[in-house]
């Protein structure tokens, strides 16, 4: 968490201080560039190499080379320094720097906590993650505005050397045996994506995510319907985009205590379609206070949808090949946000903001449908625990 809220708010001061320093749009697509691009590029050899060293070991790097470019930036910020070239070469060290802790934060909890008390410590974290997204953005600008670029950057690097060295108390005790290593970087990724399309849960899984997102999201189209069909302005705008939020938080705060325990598979397809139809709502209300309700719901249905789809991929995934499978997850998750903005704005500029919103949501609908006929076992799952990993050929 102390991670994630150096992350967040690292995200919020980056963007801020850039554009002060430039006043120019283009600069705020570097930035996100500059990260992106590396993370990319990297998530192939991070995810095999999450699968051949202590992802322990791994993700203590991987944070304290975060810690260090935070520094970087708070040394640039106080040393008259504040070029904005420099700093997109610190984001490039940063997203390089993300690319291998993905794969080791989702590949490591399964090996520091029981399979039996998996469910609850997925949904504990699915939940703690989601409260740093929301509370870090607003703490990040107060640091700013007290301080300036330089106290934000030095909490920042503070709190990501806090997390190595905390994470050094961390026991692995369930880690499996690791096996030779053989063959190249893409044979063994190859295996990777070669175990994903041959398990139906697996491959189901990550598949629903991307197709879900991509057609379904809504929350590119936001500033549009706040200002031409809710009419409420940039304060009602940040009501709807904390509406989602809130809905996932409080989901989040449920599942923590009473996690999702029989017909997993229906009831994650289920929660989708509560996502379409509640995107539905939004998408054709003129009312401010009923689409801020409809967003709720659909950020509770996808945090149901998102505990199950992650659980699922833990359980169902033998230890060794943990890293390659997330990786592969990380870069499904990535393009599906990435190109789902880009979908719902070109669908709005061609047919407008309310058919776009529409459609976006039958789509979703269709997605559960054939979805549902294509993937039978995991349709028919029942315990999170009945999705055993089967490794045979899969390993190395």
């Amino acid at each position: 968490m102390l991670a994630m809220f150096a992350l967040q708010m690292q995200a919020v001061v980056v963007a801020w201080q850039v554009y002060a320093l430039t006043r120019d749009p283009m600069s705020l697509a570097y930035v996100g560039l500059a990260q992106f691009l590396p993370m990319v590029v990297l998530l192939i050899p991070a995810g095999d190499l999450s699968d051949r060293m202590p992802r322990k070991l791994l993700l203590k790097i991987s944070w304290w080379v975060a810690s260090l470019c935070s520094l970087l930036l708070w040394w640039l910020s106080t040393h008259g320094h504040g070029d904005a070239h420099w700093i997109y070469a610190v984001l490039v060290l940063f997203g390089c720097s993300r690319a291998f802790m993905g794969p080791a934060t989702q590949s490591l909890l399964p090996q520091i906590v029981p399979r039996e008390q998996l469910a609850k410590a997925l949904a504990t974290n699915s939940m703690l993650m989601r409260t740093a997204a929301i509370a870090a953005p607003v703490l990040g600008g107060l640091l700013y505005a007290w301080g300036g670029a330089g106290l934000t950057y030095a909490a920042c690097g503070s709190a990501l050397a806090a997390s190595a060295l905390l994470l050094l108390a961390v026991p692995v005790r369930y880690a499996g045996i690791q096996g030779p290593v053989t063959g190249s970087l893409w044979e063994r990724f190859g295996e990777g994506i070669h175990f994903i399309r041959t398990r139906p849960i697996i491959l189901g899984t990550i598949s629903l995510d991307l197709f879900a997102v991509l057609l379904g999201g809504v929350v590119a189209l936001l500033p549009v319907y706040a200002h031409e069909v809710l009419k409420v302005g940039p304060e009602g705008l940040g009501l709807l985009r904390s509406s989602m939020a809130i809905g996932e938080v409080a989901m989040g705060l449920w599942l923590a205590t009473r996690p999702v325990q029989r017909r997993v598979g229906r009831v994650m397809f289920g929660a989708v379609a509560v996502f379409g139809l509640a995107n539905l709502v939004f998408a054709l209300s003129g009312w401010f206070w009923l689409s801020m309700a409809a967003l709720m719901v659909a950020g509770a249905a996808d945090m149901v949808s998102v505990f199950i789809r992650t659980a699922l991929l833990q359980f169902s995934t033998p230890d060794s090949m943990r890293g390659r499978v997330n990786a592969v997850n990380m870069l499904f998750i990535g393009s599906s946000n990435e190109l789902g903005e880009f979908r719902a704005g070109t669908s709005a500029a061609w047919l407008g903001a309310v058919p776009a919103a529409v459609l976006g949501g039958v789509c979703t609908l269709a997605v559960v449908g054939g979805w549902m006929r294509l993937f039978k076992p995991l349709r028919d799952v029942d315990r999170l625990e009945d999705a055993e990993p089967q490794t045979a050929g899969a390993q190395t």
